[in-house]
């Protein structure tokens, strides 16, 4: 068996605009890529390779041995069901998990950096492991890195980073994630300008009380989004991508983005919104051909503010978390 994985999780856009903390897809790209390793030193341990970029290397910190810490202390209480050589070792102190990272989405971008971590950790160790639970069992566990990161346990990133494509977080308690059909020519122009929204800041401003006729609204865009999605009715998708809780008050915190948006839409976005917290926004298109025309125009439009940013274009990323 390999003591070592190497590891792909890819970005994600949580929200969707419509569906707070319950709807989010992956991105082809960008994503992190890291090492697991099981070792002959017990506990967990980080190394960092990435040039420029600060982490946390304490384990009790670090959102990928968080989530790892969680997955171990799960397979603690069902050792005998989960019965392995390498994972006796491991439980009985005898073995370690050393993580490097390699590649890392820049923090704080809205484009779920903690949860490709986190997600990329309890895929890598349960590889290793022999696969004792699946991909779906994962999501729990990537959850708790999440936490760490900004005190919720939100599954809108970690369950498409590791599950792929469109999903729905149905319910947290009991956790119910369900996959969405979606079209497959379906696009996304991604832009990140280069300013910093902490998720847990983010969460800070947002209004504790919403009125009723707000969350009809909303509860019709959700159902109009995931029933678009299915049927591939781009008109529908265009018309359900409408936020009126969290967007009115966490775009305040994105400079020009009123103007950044209605430039994607001009220019033949289906629609436009925040990429989680922020700042990174998202335009979904209709094929690939229109999100590259899209991308260009968010970012002329964010140049001619003074406001440096990074472009992506991407399919809907189909199979999540992945050995690199």
């Amino acid at each position: 068996m390999s003591h070592t994985i190497k590891i792909f999780s890819p970005a994600t856009v949580a929200n969707v605009a419509c569906g707070f903390d319950i709807l989010g897809f992956a991105l082809e790209a960008p994503g992190d890529i890291i090492s697991v390793s099981i070792t002959d030193k017990s506990g967990l341990s980080i190394r960092n390779e990435i040039k420029g970029m600060n982490m946390p290397l304490d384990p009790d910190k670090n959102t990928t041995t968080v989530a790892i810490q969680a997955y171990l202390e799960y397979l603690t209480v069902n050792a005998l069901t989960y019965a392995s050589a390498e994972l006796s070792s491991m439980l009985s102190g005898k073995k370690g998990v050393e993580v490097v990272f390699h590649e890392k989405i820049k923090p704080g971008s809205g484009v779920g950096s903690s949860s490709a971590s986190a997600a990329a950790g309890v895929f890598g160790l349960n590889e290793l492991f022999g696969k004792p639970l699946n991909k779906l069992e994962l999501v729990q566990f990537a959850m708790q890195g999440e936490r760490a990161a900004c005190g919720s346990a939100h599954a809108d990133n970690v369950a498409p980073a590791i599950l792929g494509g469109f999903v729905l977080v149905r319910s947290y308690t009991p956790l119910d994630i369900v996959t969405i059909p979606y079209p497959d020519d379906l696009c996304v122009a991604i832009i990140h300008p280069q300013i910093e929204v902490r998720t847990e800041d983010a969460r800070k401003v947002l209004r504790k009380e919403i009125k009723l006729k707000d969350a009809i609204q909303q509860w019709g865009n959700i159902a109009g989004l995931i029933a678009g999605l299915m049927k591939g009715d781009y008109a529908l998708i265009g018309r359900s991508l409408q936020d009126v809780i969290i967007e009115p008050i966490r775009s305040m915190l994105i400079p020009g983005y009123d103007e950044v948006k209605l430039a994607a839409m001009e220019a033949g976005a289906l629609g436009c919104s925040i990429s989680g917290s922020g700042p990174s926004m998202f335009a979904l298109c209709q094929d690939r051909a229109t999100a590259e025309k899209v991308s260009k125009v968010l970012a002329k439009t964010f140049d001619e503010m003074g406001i440096e940013s990074h472009v992506y274009v991407s399919g809907i990323n189909a199979e999540g978390v992945r050995v690199a």
